[in-house]
């Protein structure tokens, strides 16, 4: 099916660290880590160690039975975050899906018969009917009508109408849904007092707080949770992309008063928390862990930024260079979509989200060397980008 009629002419056969190789066996630089899933790189010896021994013991029952090492990530993703109970699914949509679904059930024990969902303008949570409805997108929307019904849409880190919505739909309300940086929408990062507001409010109200972590899990903004930085806790965290670097797995974690909404038989899925998946996600926590991923990206996050805005500095067609960690946007001041076929001349991979950002993800075990090279090669591409416009 042509769903992805833009893929770039190019295909690749292996990868190390933060280098691919395609079929000619050409290196390139991977800026992107397949949009913020192979935290630990290409290749990870832990990683394919684990997946080698694992698929060769056990790679699916059925959650029939017990999975102890569903019980072991649980552990640990509980310990890291926070957060009480872990559901498990196949992907970040589905675990956003859960929550969604959770909230409707929150809904039913608190007698609200039409609940709504605050959401944010420019969010992603995903492509299936639920988080694509929830989703403040209408480019993603359009053609899927009639949507879910029940979510509006405030902008984001707007305080005054975050209070507005709620004085005029404070009955309905069950949660309120956002991510702490939006990535589909530009690199985009919540403000302290935005987040805190929010939180405030469900407090107040006893509505949900339900944070999208999705691609800013594990240690991809510095620490292991990006609402780690504001000190303020959700009561439903949704995680995905770097939680088995590559292999799917997404995770729905929930507390206090989130907590066993799921009633036996109503939620459920074939291939989720699966002996294999769980097993590799085992180790890549275990992993960041034990190598202070998290201590690294802040400095290597912050080194990035800095060379980025030094390479730039001369450079006017760039707005803006933001971002936390190793979730990075540069944007420019004109649309940008076609910037990473440039990217492929100088063998450098990335993004580019709400048509003028570029958007760089790169793995987490990024070194110095490595990122002065990304940025040697992405002001390379956008010269040959804006010389191209000028001609």
């Amino acid at each position: 099916m042509p769903i992805y009629p833009n893929r770039l002419a190019i295909a690749f056969e292996r990868g190390q660290g933060v280098w691919l190789w395609d079929k000619d066996g050409e290196k390139y630089l991977d800026a992107l880590a397949g949009i913020a899933v192979c935290g630990l790189g290409h290749s990870h010896p832990a990683v394919t160690k684990t997946f080698c021994e694992q698929a060769g013991k056990l790679i699916h029952v059925s959650n029939t039975y017990q999975i102890p090492e569903q019980e072991t990530l649980a552990s640990a993703l509980a310990r890291t975050s926070g957060m009480d109970q872990v559901f498990y699914a196949n992907s970040g949509a589905e675990a956003n899906e859960a929550a969604i679904k959770m909230a409707r059930l929150y809904a039913r024990k608190k007698n609200i018969a039409e609940p709504i969902v605050i959401c944010m303008k420019n969010s992603f949570h995903g492509r299936t009917m639920a988080t694509l409805s929830a989703s403040g997108s209408e480019r993603l929307q359009i053609g899927f009508e009639p949507l879910v019904e029940r979510f509006i849409h405030i902008p984001f880190n707007d305080i005054s109408a975050l209070k507005t919505a709620v004085k005029q739909h404070q009955q309905s309300i069950v949660a309120i849904m956002l991510e702490p940086v939006q990535g589909d929408g530009g690199i985009q990062a919540a403000t302290t007092e935005f987040l805190k507001t929010i939180r405030l409010l469900c407090n107040q109200h006893d509505w949900l707080m339900i944070l999208d972590e999705i691609q800013t899990g594990l240690c991809r903004t510095g620490p292991w949770f990006a609402y780690q930085h504001h000190d303020v806790m959700p009561d439903v965290l949704t995680l995905a992309k770097t939680l088995a670097n590559g292999f799917p797995i997404g995770a729905y974690l929930s507390r206090d008063k989130a907590n066993n909404l799921f009633p036996i038989g109503k939620h459920g899925s074939t291939f989720a928390g699966n002996t294999l998946g769980c097993a590799v996600a085992i180790t890549v926590l275990d992993t960041l862990e034990k190598e202070n991923i998290s201590t690294h990206v802040k400095k290597i996050g912050d080194y990035l930024i800095q060379q980025l805005k030094k390479c730039f500095s001369k450079h006017t067609q760039v707005i803006s260079i933001r971002g936390q960690g190793l979730m990075i946007g540069i944007e420019l001041d004109r649309e940008c979509r076609n910037l990473p076929r440039l990217g492929l001349k100088h063998r450098l991979l990335f993004n580019v989200v709400a048509n003028n950002t570029i958007r760089l993800l790169p793995p987490l075990i990024l070194n110095e060397e490595e990122a002065n090279e990304i940025c040697h090669r992405l002001v390379k591409t956008v010269d040959d980008f804006y010389t191209a416009e000028s001609l």
